[in-house]
């Protein structure tokens, strides 16, 4: 651990909504009044309202409120925001210019940007007082909402006060833009927000231009090193598709809901401020990783919450994977879960054959302002033997990792999905899959029933039958906010993390045991039994047919029948488990068979029996049939297998 000068506190700005309903703004506001309790006396906080005006509020004003008003249509450039501000230094210093990590801020920035410990008490009578935005929304109309204008000014003040520094922010929004620079839908309700078909047949009138202005906002933001964090809650779309850079790139966090009185935003926006044993928060800013090689090797890319650092070097290569053309990349904000993959390509294997038995090397340096304000460095040096594929293809094998493998290859699809269309990305994963199959399958050329895969191979082409099925890839029945959601979730979270994400966990809860794991298919949905499935995204309790009837009766309120009553109550206990501690908080759902909401359990079981495939009055052994027309993963296998034995795939 290294301490560089004096340790800098953390900065916060809130960025409120005020185009909210009453109820909803009462819960933000009693959240942000919470939020403040959690943070350090140190620690530097700012806030700004929007509606059809952005306002940034003064603090510190004892007995008023004062605040500098922006109008909401306009795009205004740092230079401006200074001007208007009344922010010192403004011709003496450009706003990217980087100050040393320990100079204080300009001291006109502290009517905007004070400590928490010294303003607590004002700012939370400023919260406690804000008002919907009195602007009159007429009837059939949207409210006139500038949340690019004022992501705009807050980066601004931020680059004019604080560049390199470690700051956050924080987004909450109930709707989507409707005027100024990054709108996403006009203010008239008669105009739909845009769905995925629109986006396909390009008749979004304002996707192109919103996109760009909030990428432009995220390279500032990342210049910067500032983290960009959006709570979006509202039954409708918010945007978060064209906003999507901002946290992508910064490392910010992204959490979608319902509205702000519900406890996923509620306990997810508490769960940013958790703190470790040292009553640090387990958070960290500014962090810088660099990858050194050693010369058989090149860097392809990386993909993650990162931006590139354009770092130089003779090791990078000319496939780019991600984010590529660079050695170093910078992660703005970073948590515990926070991962990165690093993609290699191996070079001059023909040309020059490296020597076997020699040694590949890899090293991460990485190095971070911890939440205390420390700048800590962290070196990570892998070394490798080399051996050759086609002499030795069982030193290969043997370390494979399927869970990784699949992960990696989740985020490369992801990332073509963002350009490519839905089926070429899904014939890449499959042609993959294949050429996979055929260098590490064992089998007698043109008999698929002698396929076998080893161990640590065999549920890789499970792993890529869910993906394909996913709603990472399979954009139906999503709206484009909610894929963005889903897809930056799968590429910032570690591996276990992403692979249940990937393939849900579904666990069983009858009389004839303990809870037990089974098989993500539609025979194990029974009637006697309880499953609990886990997506990360959503807890899911299903009772069967019996059970659900029974709870119906009332069965469990009976002191003759405790057992049941027990049964009833492990699977919630279970979930209230994960529900404690994930982050965001996962929508929790209780549903019986044959209730809507079992679609959740249904469009992500392997539909081993549909109605095409089993007769009218139900199938031997019981099992749910799912009306699709998906293949079973059987019949995904049995393509795989005929493909993987035949030299012409």
């Amino acid at each position: 651990t290294m301490q560089r000068g004096t340790s800098s506190p953390c900065v916060y700005v809130f960025v409120v909504d005020t185009c909210l309903e009453d109820e909803d703004l009462q819960a933000l506001k009693e959240s942000l009044q919470m939020s403040l309790s959690l943070l350090p006396p140190n620690a530097v906080i700012g806030l700004i309202t929007f509606g059809k005006m952005v306002h940034v509020h003064e603090l510190g004003c004892d007995g008023i409120s004062k605040s500098y008003v922006f109008r909401g249509s306009k795009d205004y450039e740092v230079k401006k925001v200074q001007e208007h501000l009344n922010l010192a230094g403004g011709a003496s210093q450009a706003p990217n210019q980087p100050r040393p990590g320990n100079q204080q801020p300009l001291p006109s920035s502290s009517r905007f940007l004070q400590a928490v410990g010294k303003v607590d008490m004002s700012l939370t009578d400023m919260i406690s007082e804000l008002q919907a935005d009195p602007w009159p929304v007429p009837q059939a109309k949207r409210p006139e909402r500038s949340t690019g204008a004022a992501l705009s000014i807050a980066i601004s003040l931020l680059e004019c006060t604080y560049p390199n520094t470690g700051a956050r922010i924080m987004l909450f929004t109930g709707g989507p833009c409707t005027q100024g620079p990054g709108i996403i839908v006009s203010n008239d309700l008669k105009e739909t927000i845009r769905t995925h078909h629109d986006i396909e047949v390009g008749s979004c009138n304002y996707m192109k231009k919103a996109a760009k202005h909030y990428a432009n906002l995220a390279e500032r933001a990342a210049k910067n090193g500032h983290v960009v964090d959006i709570f979006a809650c509202a039954l409708h779309q918010t945007g978060l598709s064209e906003m999507k850079p901002l946290c992508n790139l910064t490392g910010g966090h992204m959490v979608l809901g319902d509205a702000f009185d519900t406890s996923l935003f509620k306990q997810s926006f508490q769960r940013v401020f958790t703190t470790d044993s040292q009553n640090q928060f387990k958070m960290a800013f500014g962090a810088n990783m660099d990858v050194k090689v050693c010369r058989e090797l090149k860097v392809s890319g990386a993909i993650g919450p990162v931006v590139s650092t354009g770092r130089k070097t003779s090791f990078i290569s000319d496939i780019e994977i991600g984010i590529g053309g660079t050695s170093g990349w910078k992660l703005c904000g970073a948590d515990p879960s926070s991962s990165v993959s690093v993609f290699f390509e191996v070079v001059n294997q023909h040309a020059t054959p490296i020597p076997q038995g020699q040694l590949g090397t890899i090293q991460f340096i990485t190095s971070y302002q911890h939440s205390s304000g420390q700048r800590r460095v962290r070196v990570t040096t892998i070394a490798r033997n080399w051996v050759d594929a086609s002499l030795s293809p069982q030193h290969v094998a043997a370390g494979f990792d399927q869970e990784c493998a699949a992960v990696l290859m989740s985020r490369i699809a992801v990332n073509k999905a963002e350009h490519d269309e839905g089926p070429d990305v899904l014939r890449w994963l499959d042609r993959m899959l294949i050429r996979l199959c055929q260098k590490f399958g064992e089998y007698s050329k043109d008999n698929a029933h002698t396929f076998q895969l080893a161990d640590n191979f065999a549920l890789y082409p499970q792993f890529m039958f869910h993906l394909r099925r996913s709603q990472f890839l399979q954009v139906f029945n999503n709206s484009p906010d909610e894929t963005a959601y889903y897809r930056n979730k799968l590429n910032r979270e570690d591996v276990s993390t992403a692979l249940v994400m990937i393939q849900p966990v579904l666990y069983s809860y009858s009389f004839n045991g303990p809870p037990e794991p089974v098989l993500l298919d539609s025979r194990s949905i029974q009637a006697d039994r309880i499953l609990l499935l886990d997506t990360f995204f959503h807890i899911l309790i299903f009772h069967g047919e019996t059970i659900a009837s029974w709870r119906k009766q009332k069965f469990q309120d009976q002191p003759n029948h405790e057992n049941f009553r027990q049964l009833l109550q492990a699977p919630i206990d279970d979930a209230q488990d994960i529900l404690r501690t994930r982050f965001p908080m996962p929508r929790y759902i209780d549903c019986d068979d044959g209730s809507s909401q079992a679609r959740f359990l249904l469009t992500r079981v392997n539909p081993a029996s549909t109605h095409n495939n089993t007769n009218p009055w139900g199938q031997e052994g019981g099992g749910a049939s799912v009306l699709t027309d998906d293949v079973s993963f059987q019949v995904f296998l049995d393509h795989l297998k005929k493909l993987a034995v035949t030299n012409s795939a």
